[in-house]
């Protein structure tokens, strides 16, 4: 079954009731020039959905957003999923901070919101890959594709009226003042029960949105059923929160040395595997990134007790003249990223090349999640992306040449 088009000429639920009633099997791939999304079909039911390049679908940002997990054990738990290339749900079952039905009913809630988030897109290229797989599931979701149709329809309905309520984006919310009422004038959902201790007048919707834990659209709904029944009203207008240049440094800084750490440690890995540790070419390898502050990234396992710590290196950057501080750090770290890319193809060959991409690619997709306001401010994916493309240029004209 060939089905390729636009959302402009043909509406997602349409898809959705076309591949529901067929009984299709295979992957829905729908993309705009900066995000991208994959839904999973088995006999016509959703079985898996996945953001390709979006931190705000991931299973572990979930986790934390819900309450379920603490930033400590997300991040020991996400080390260990590197490391041994298990998928993070079956990492977390493994070191018992979850039981299995725990994780699937979390994801059932991952791929419905991801799902529900495509029925506001009003333009996109969509493609249907009959019988195709998704990535390996390590636990099994399946969600009537008809229901869902039934439950994003009448998300977007109520979205019409909800939008004509809430207010600006800039504007704090706060509890109204308490008043006399019958006891059973007003009856709180579980949602918005949820809500209310999160509204404390410093916080505005995006604010709201960021914190919830019970999804995007529900808490829309909830803030929207909580104005209209008088029990959260406006607190005027948010100032812009400063912080310090020291500190939102320190923060980014860290961002980019464990990143750029963890795919520096992918590459040499993938290299030692095949040609060894003894061999000439691999030592030649680790010598050729060691100047300034690189020395810093030498590959390691980052969970080794080898690992230069971020302190020693946080300590080297600050000696760089502020102004073209993070400029020189993310334009090195880039460089230095490509070339390595660029080393791989030129001595073990477009094969192993691809292999390196895609674990550099692998490893932007979770540690961005936790700040990701500061990510897109200082384009740290773009960064690494770029390095993929400086990459990929040499080794075009390479084959070109030969």
């Amino acid at each position: 079954m060939s089905l390729t088009g636009n959302l402009k000429t043909v509406s997602f639920p349409d898809i959705l009731q076309l591949l529901s009633t067929g009984k299709k099997t295979g992957v829905l791939q729908i993309s705009t020039s900066t995000r991208q999304k994959e839904i999973a079909f088995r006999s016509g039911n959703i079985i898996h959905a996945s953001s390709i390049n979006s931190s705000e679908d991931l299973l572990g940002n979930l986790l934390l957003k819900l309450g379920k997990i603490s930033k400590t054990d997300l991040e020991r738990a996400i080390v260990m999923h590197k490391q041994t290339g298990r998928q993070l749900g079956t990492t977390l079952v493994d070191m018992n901070l979850f039981e299995k039905e725990e994780v699937i009913e979390c994801l059932r809630i991952q791929i419905e919101e991801i799902v529900y988030n495509l029925f506001s897109w009003e333009e996109g290229e969509f493609k249907f890959i009959e019988n195709a797989e998704p990535k390996k599931i390590a636990f099994p979701v399946e969600l009537s594709t008809m229901n869902v149709i039934m439950e994003g329809t009448r998300r977007i309905d109520e979205w019409v009226e909800i939008q004509k309520v809430l207010p600006p984006d800039d504007v704090l919310l706060r509890l109204a003042p308490i008043t006399k009422t019958k006891r059973d004038e007003i009856t709180l959902s579980m949602d918005e029960f949820k809500l209310l201790p999160l509204i404390n007048g410093e916080r505005t919707i995006p604010d709201l949105i960021e914190t919830s834990p019970i999804g995007e659209f529900v808490t829309y709904r909830a803030i929207y059923k909580l104005i209209i029944t008088g029990l959260v009203q406006a607190a005027g207008r948010a100032t812009i929160r400063t912080e310090s240049v020291e500190n939102e440094d320190e923060v980014i800084l860290s961002i980019l040395f464990t990143l750029y750490n963890n795919c520096f440690y992918r590459i040499r890995s993938l290299i030692e595997e095949i040609v060894g540790e003894a061999n000439p070419m691999y030592n030649k390898f680790l010598s050729s990134f060691r100047n300034g502050f690189l020395m810093f990234f030498p590959g390691y396992d980052p969970g080794a007790d080898t690992s230069p710590t971020f302190d020693k290196f946080y300590m080297e950057i600050m000696k760089i003249p502020a102004p073209v501080r993070l400029h020189t750090v993310m334009t090195t770290l880039e460089n230095m990223l490509s070339h390595q890319l660029e080393y791989v193809y030129c001595f073990l060959g477009e094969g192993v090349y691809r292999q390196a991409v895609g674990k550099v690619r692998r490893e932007v997709s979770e540690p961005l999640a936790l700040r990701r306001e500061l990510v897109k401010r200082y384009q740290i994916d773009e960064n690494l992306l770029g390095s993929m493309r400086k990459a990929d240029r040499v080794v075009r004209m390479v084959r070109g040449a030969s």
